[in-house]
């Protein structure tokens, strides 16, 4: 894949198209819209319910009507007592009902709640989601930085051992070394020829991972560098701060406490009666029953007495949820203070580190320059060249690591106090960077 093909992405920019492109997210964003529709039907819950019913009868009537104070003068005319009548006929009965509560038993105001609340904890798994995302981007574009310095610093140290090998060579020709130390700088080679293999195929995957992730399928070039700040970090303090105040998962504790408040509240309204307004009005009155009425209007109550389920059980079970959610809030705000501890104990401890690098370099570079002179005076060995070639490039490795152990430490604290996407900001203060 050519590189002039690849996009250069710098991080804050791989940040917003990860969040633009993520199917993950998708699928949350749609968990959002389908709670959000389902709160919106809760908001009609006081309306009215209005039925229209269209019924085709075939039914029969009989009906007993008693003559009474008539019963003589029917008796003189041959009439029974009572007189009685049958009619059988085919008939169609459209009728609309209306039904308005007027009072649940707080069943109405609990589903309400209840449906608010499962929009926040749909809302929290998305930002959760997000921040999960953008945790393993930060790893996977600066883990993809890493791998390129690894691959780079290993072709320089063969670059070297090959010019030791030429040297070797011609000195060996010239009688000034034994063949042994000519070997010895021919195995180094070597094995700095299988060590750029790997890095090269470390490379080709931190590439790949990165491109699959941003949906890039020419490929991912980062332009943001690995830096550290060598400013100290805020007091885990205030990122614990930030945590208690923010992180998705303690919103979305919170929002299961509600949605469980909002349980106990719907199952409490089983407990008490239902006041309801009706109304009922019959649109083709030539086919009605004697007991139909034309319309009707009325206030109902409705209470159940005996049901399936014990209500006060269930009741108490709704009170354990409201309970349970309390606890898991607790335990979630804990294990957030042990998490922004150790990951801010390891970004300084990382920051310290890589400041360590700067003098391990220079000496590992003026120790190579020395034991190179010293070699062609005959005044060190083979072996001492190749270590000074590896040493530099073990330094250089090494302080790259930390500069993205800083970095992966600096995200991990930053998601676990809900702020990953603020990484890019905590960047843009780095004044140290690995070019």
């Amino acid at each position: 894949m050519a590189a002039a093909e690849e996009a250069a992405l710098s991080y804050a920019e791989a940040q917003a198209r990860l969040v633009a492109v993520s199917d993950a997210l998708d699928a949350k964003e749609a968990a959002v819209r389908a709670r959000e529709a389902q709160e919106g039907a809760t908001q009609s819950l006081r309306r009215p319910d209005v039925d229209v019913e269209a019924q085709l009868l075939e039914y029969q009537m009989s009906v007993e009507l008693p003559l009474g104070p008539l019963a003589p003068i029917g008796e003189h005319f041959g009439l029974p007592d009572p007189l009685k009548f049958q009619q059988r006929k085919t008939g169609r009965r459209p009728i609309a009902t209306a039904t308005l509560p007027l009072y649940s038993g707080g069943k109405i105001p609990a589903a309400q709640a209840g449906a608010r609340a499962q929009v926040e904890e749909a809302e929290a798994d998305w930002a959760q989601s997000r921040d999960d995302q953008l945790l393993m981007l930060a790893k996977t574009y600066y883990g993809q930085i890493l791998a390129a310095k690894a691959f780079a610093i290993r072709r320089d140290v063969l670059a070297g051992l090959e010019r030791h090998v030429r040297d070797a060579t011609k000195l060996e020709r010239e009688g000034f070394i034994s063949r042994a130390q000519r070997l010895q700088a021919e195995v180094a080679r070597d094995e700095a020829a299988r060590e750029v293999e790997r890095a090269r195929s470390g490379l080709a995957t931190a590439d790949m991972v990165l491109a699959g992730l941003l949906r890039l399928p020419e490929g991912v070039r980062p332009v943001s560098p690995l830096a550290v700040d060598s400013s100290a970090l805020e007091p885990a303090q205030a990122f614990v701060t930030m945590a208690m105040g923010e992180h998705p998962q303690l919103e979305r504790f919170d929002s299961l406490s509600r949605q469980a408040a909002a349980g106990v509240e719907l199952q409490k309204s089983e407990l008490r009666p239902n006041v309801y307004a009706f109304g009922q009005y019959n649109f083709d009155r030539s086919h009605s029953l004697l007991t139909d009425p034309d319309w009707s209007v009325g206030v109902g109550v409705r209470y159940k007495l005996i049901g399936g389920k014990g209500r006060r059980q269930m009741v108490e079970a709704a009170e354990h949820n409201v309970r349970g959610a309390e606890a898991g809030r607790r335990e979630a705000e804990t294990q957030i203070r042990i998490g922004v501890t150790k990951y801010w104990n390891e970004a300084e401890s990382a920051r310290r580190r890589f400041a360590l690098y700067d003098s391990a370099i220079a000496s590992a570079q003026e120790n190579l320059r020395l034991q190179q002179l010293s070699y062609r005076a005959q005044l060190a060995t083979s072996l001492d060249v190749v270590d000074a070639e590896l040493g530099l490039g073990r330094a250089q490795t090494e302080r790259a690591q930390a500069a993205y152990d800083y970095i992966s430490a600096l995200a991990d604290l930053l998601h676990a106090a809900g702020q990953i996407e603020a990484l890019p900001e905590y960047l843009s203060h780095a004044d140290r960077v690995i070019s």
